[in-house]
C-alpha cells in the first residue's frame, strides 16, 4: 500500500506538472476566451475523460510488462528520470506562446469536450509522459494495477483543478495570462521538473 509521505509527494509533483502550458491548455485558454467560461469547462471535461483513459491503458499495460519483465523495473524507473530531465531541460528552452487567434466556431459543449479529448489523445508524448512519471512511485512488489490507478486518480484530481482555473482565469481575467507570464510559468516549472527526475534517480524501491 503506497504511504501517505508518497502520496503528498505525487500530489505535489503533479500539480507542478500539470500547471505547465501545454496543447490541451491552449485549447482550454483560447476556447474560454472566445466562448467564456462554461465553453473553457466543456473542453476541460473532454481532456479530464482523456487523462483517466491514458492513465487506464497505462495501469493495464505497466502490469503486463511486469508480469513478464519484472527485472526491468529499475531500468524504467532509470529511463523515466531520465525522461524527466530531458522534459524539464525542453521546457526551459521553449518559448511558450498563448495563441489567442485560434478560431473555436459555435459548436454544442459535447463537441468543445470531444476536441479536449482529441488533443489530449493526439500528443503521443502525453501517453509517454504517464509511462515515465507515474509509474517511478510505485515500489516494486506492489500490487501494481491497483497503485497505479490511485495516482493516476489523484493527477486526473489534481489536473482538472489546474485545467480548471486556466479556464476561469482566461474566461475572466484573460488579460493575466500574457506570454511572458507563461514564459516565466515555463522555466520555473522546467527546473523543478528536471529535479525531479534526479530526485527519483536517486531513490531506492
Amino acid at each position: 500500500m503506497l504511504d501517505v509521505t508518497t502520496l503528498i509527494t505525487f500530489a505535489f509533483a503533479s500539480f507542478i506538472l500539470a500547471i505547465v502550458p501545454g496543447p490541451n491548455v491552449t485549447v482550454i485558454i483560447a476556447t474560454a476566451l472566445q466562448r467564456g467560461v462554461v465553453a473553457g469547462l466543456a473542453v476541460v471535461a473532454g481532456t479530464s475523460v482523456g487523462i483517466l483513459s491514458m492513465v487506464f491503458v497505462v495501469a493495464l499495460g505497466f502490469e503486463a510488462l511486469l508480469g513478464f519483465m519484472g527485472w526491468a523495473f529499475d531500468w524504467i524507473k532509470i529511463a523515466g528520470a531520465i525522461y524527466l530531465i530531458y522534459l524539464g531541460y525542453s521546457m526551459l528552452r521553449s518559448s511558450t506562446k498563448l495563441d489567442k487567434d485560434i478560431q473555436v466556431s459555435r459548436e454544442p459543449w459535447f463537441k468543445l469536450a470531444a476536441r479536449g479529448f482529441l488533443v489530449l489523445w493526439s500528443n503521443p508524448k502525453m501517453l509517454l509522459f504517464f509511462g515515465a512519471f507515474i509509474p517511478q512511485f510505485v515500489a516494486s512488489g506492489e500490487p501494481t494495477f491497483n497503485s497505479l490507478m490511485l495516482l493516476g486518480l489523484i493527477f486526473f484530481v489534481v489536473a482538472t483543478f489546474t485545467d480548471t482555473l486556466y479556464a476561469l482565469m482566461a474566461g475572466s481575467l484573460g488579460a493575466t495570462l500574457s506570454n511572458t507570464r507563461l514564459k516565466i510559468l515555463n522555466r520555473v516549472s522546467g527546473l523543478m521538473v528536471m529535479a525531479g527526475g534526479v530526485w527519483l534517480a536517486v531513490q531506492q524501491k
